[in-house]
């Protein structure tokens, strides 16, 4: 054998993990190391700092509706190419991918539930269907749904995660603001409860209509909530915005919106709004029950 020749390494190097992903996770928030089980057990909040990951529409419609209560409504409406867009790729390929990836036709759905026997009317925008952008037809489901809980008389909530409107519906997707916001005046004039809840994040054109609209506006912690990313902002104006902008604590600081509710307590807290903002006969009907409940979350 010479001096410079090469000879096979004793050790078997392996290229790749023999299990594929160990499960463990680093901590967007604190940089623990966490483990996936530990999230899935804890509604995806981190068991030490409490950071909120996002979760699917069926896991926030389990987590606010009660049990096998929800029925979905206008899922029929479909979203259609009516511009013909195209950028890198055409816009019906680019909705083929997101109904592939999110296992939902569009990115809001919308129907009916109880949240703690009440009748509620009840929309949740998805952020993995297309960054959960506004196009025609979450616009026209939002519009639907405000009119159904205006013939019905039943408290209307929206659960908002979006980066915005939708690009490949240029004009048409704007339009929706203007339309959704129009229709929850005629919701306000009828007395009629709206409760947004606003997630991580919340961005854009829906922050700039009916995200923003409600009776009361709750935000979980440390979203990011804004109409356009602190990033262009500090590029436009050419100044570095104050830490922690755009997070809901700093908006709940300055008034944008009106309280914080972890994702845990998040069902109750929208009860008991509810409680304050109902016409009194519902309450006289169910005053007992709901005493002994707040009694017994005031003894928690």
């Amino acid at each position: 054998m010479g001096l410079f020749s090469k000879s096979k390494p004793k050790i078997k190097v392996q290229s790749t993990k023999k299990d594929g992903f160990s499960g463990w996770i680093k901590c967007s928030g604190c940089k623990e190391l966490i483990h996936a089980n530990e999230l899935q057990g804890n509604i995806n909040c981190c068991p030490k700092c409490g950071f909120h990951y996002r979760i699917t529409v069926k896991q926030r419609i389990s987590l606010l509706a009660d049990k096998d209560s929800f029925q979905c409504l206008f899922d029929d409406i479909r979203p259609v190419d009516a511009l013909q867009f195209e950028d890198t790729e055409k816009y019906p390929e680019r909705l083929k991918k997101a109904t592939e990836k999110s296992h939902n036709n569009e990115a809001i759905t919308v129907g009916i539930c109880k949240i703690n026997k009440r009748d509620v009317a009840l929309g949740v925008l998805d952020f993995s269907f297309m960054g959960g952008s506004m196009g025609s037809v979450v616009g026209e489901r939002i519009t639907l749904l405000i009119e159904h809980a205006l013939e019905k008389k039943i408290p209307l909530i929206l659960v908002s995660a979006s980066g915005g409107a939708r690009m490949q519906e240029s004009i048409l997707s704007l339009m929706q603001m203007a339309k959704t916001s129009a229709a929850l005046a005629k919701l306000s004039d009828a007395k009629i409860p709206y409760i947004s809840v606003l997630t991580n994040p919340t961005m854009g054109g829906v922050t700039a209509s009916f995200a923003s609209l409600g009776d009361i506006v709750v935000a979980e912690p440390d979203a990011l909530i804004g109409f356009a990313g602190p990033r262009v902002v500090e590029q436009i104006t050419k100044q570095k915005l104050p830490d922690k902008a755009q997070k809901s604590e700093f908006l709940l600081e300055h008034g944008m919106i009106d309280c914080i509710f972890k994702r845990e307590e998040l069902k109750e807290k929208i009860s008991q709004l509810l409680d304050f903002m109902m016409p009194v006969n519902f309450l006289a009907e169910n005053a007992e029950e709901r005493l002994q409940q707040l009694i017994k979350m005031a003894k928690k």
